[in-house]
């Protein structure tokens, strides 16, 4: 095929002057390049002298670790209230921030007010103390109105981080007891372990 011959110019330019194609955005400026190379190539020279080539920064390779303002707060909070680590681990793609950053976040805003540190952290420990005591109230007000109208109380509106994490394994918890794959599964790894205790037992074997 004639159309096929010759490289990559030639053969573009047959194709879109047949209609084969459109014409590639690179098209013109090949053929000017063909036909003035000596001005085409005078101009780059022309820029590179006039502007260096753009150099981009390169790293170490070493990761950084991304580290907020509110981080310091939020390690001497946990050290207070170590049952708040689980609330990380389970609301960490919630809506609510967990309690630890609410601290670091009151001790930041205290600070930028004139407060010192300490003031600081105690006036927000305490607020976090106020509104963990105001519901644990509200539930047990809630129960009593339950238990006076003769209803069953209802789930914990505010569970601890724990009890929320308890209640979601419950359901595999339980299954080790009822789902017959579970059972099969843990009956195969007793039949190993007792299988494997005997050839330690067995005479001639290491013990």
């Amino acid at each position: 095929m004639s159309y096929m011959r010759g490289d990559l110019l030639t053969r573009t330019r047959k194709l879109v002057k047949g209609l084969a194609k459109p014409a590639p955005r690179w098209l013109k400026a090949m053929e000017e390049s063909v036909r003035y190379p000596f001005f085409i190539k005078l101009s780059l020279l022309d820029c590179s002298t006039r502007a260096p080539p753009v150099t981009f920064p390169r790293t170490d390779g070493k990761i950084k670790k991304i580290e907020m303002p509110e981080d310091v707060y939020v390690k001497r909070f946990f050290k207070k209230h170590p049952d708040s680590l689980y609330h990380d681990a389970i609301k960490i793609s919630g809506f609510d921030p967990p309690p630890a950053r609410v601290f670091a976040w009151r001790v930041l805003e205290l600070k930028e007010e004139g407060v010192s540190e300490d003031d600081a952290m105690a006036v927000a420990d305490m607020e976090y103390r106020t509104e963990k005591k105001a519901k644990k109230k509200a539930y047990k007000e809630l129960k009593e109105i339950a238990r006076s109208e003769g209803k069953r109380p209802p789930p914990n509106p505010y569970p601890s981080a724990i009890k929320e994490i308890q209640a979601e394994e419950k359901k595999y918890v339980m299954d080790r007891f009822y789902n017959p794959k579970i059972i099969e599964i843990a009956n195969k790894m007793k039949e190993e372990r007792d299988q494997l205790l005997q050839d330690r037992g067995a005479p001639g074997q290491w013990q």
